[in-house]
Formats: C-alpha cells, structure tokens, sequence
C-alpha cells in the first residue's frame, strides 16, 4: 500500500515525462494518486500542502487532459482519410449510410452497426443532436482503423468578414 503512495514511484512506472506533457508535475502527482482512490486530505500530507489546493490542483489537472483529449480529437478529424459533413437537419437515421457509403468509397472498415453508430454520433455531438435532428453542422471522420470521430463544425461565414 505504501507504494500507491509514492507519487515518484507511480510516475515513473507510468512513464511521466513533464517535458512532453501538459501537466505539471504536481498535477501529475495529484492524478496519480487521485486515480488510486487516496483522499484528497491524504495527498495534502504527503505533498505538504492543503486539501482545498490539493482539489484545485486536481481540478485544473482535469481540465488540462480533457483539453489535450479534444486537441487529439481535433487532430484525428482533420487528418481522418474519411471526413463526412453532416448539416443540420438531417435525420439521424441517414447518418450512418454517409459514414458507410464514403468509408467504403475510401475502402475504410467501421465496426460498428447503425444503431451502435447513430447513439456513438448523437453522444458524441452533445447539444447538435436533438431527437433525431441534427441540430448543427457536424464534421464526422473516420480514421484508418475505423475510429469514429464526430466534431461539431462552425457554421458557415456569410457576408465580408
């Protein structure tokens, strides 16, 4: 049990380099023990510091990696192989042959069935999806290895800029 707390000893073993990272070290370390299940109130012993900073720390931990999973997010949809455009009112029910028909025009496998896809598109799209209606533009893409991707896109400019 101890060993869960050495917050050095779980970095290294998880392979925590700050230089490429997007938490610090001390984020790093509240995370690491935080997913262990040590109460906040413990982690402030060990680091010698207070509960409220050690909750501030995790806060800004999480909001650092959830950052850094919609930048991969990003990344992944603008260099996906298959892109597809969904406009707004579409019916959600028509969204899974575009994924299909462009992933077979790119000869990209998804895995996943129609049902399996229009809850994956209407979960991962939050508010642009109401019902069955699409509710905003979305920008979803495929990746080589069938990853789905859904982004919600801008809505078009119209007039000078």
């Amino acid at each position: 049990m101890e060993d869960d707390l050495d917050a050095q000893a779980l970095l290294e073993r998880a392979g925590f380099d700050p230089e490429k990272s997007v938490l610090t070290r001390r984020q790093a370390e509240v995370l690491a023990l935080r997913e262990r299940d040590v109460r906040q109130s413990t982690i402030a012993d060990i680091l010698g510091t207070s509960r409220a900073n050690v909750s501030s720390i995790e806060s800004s931990a999480r909001d650092n990696v959830s950052k850094a999973r919609e930048t991969v997010a990003f990344a992944e949809a603008l260099t996906a192989p298959v892109r597809i455009e969904v406009d707004e009112d579409t019916d959600l029910y028509n969204v899974p042959k575009l994924v299909y028909d462009a992933c077979d025009s790119a000869g990209v496998k998804v895995n996943h069935t129609a049902p399996d896809l229009m809850k994956l598109v209407s979960d991962e799209a939050g508010d642009a999806v109401r019902g069955r209606e699409i509710q905003a533009p979305l920008l979803i893409g495929v990746t080589t290895d069938g990853t789905v991707r859904v982004r919600q896109s801008a809505e078009p400019r119209t007039g000078a800029d």
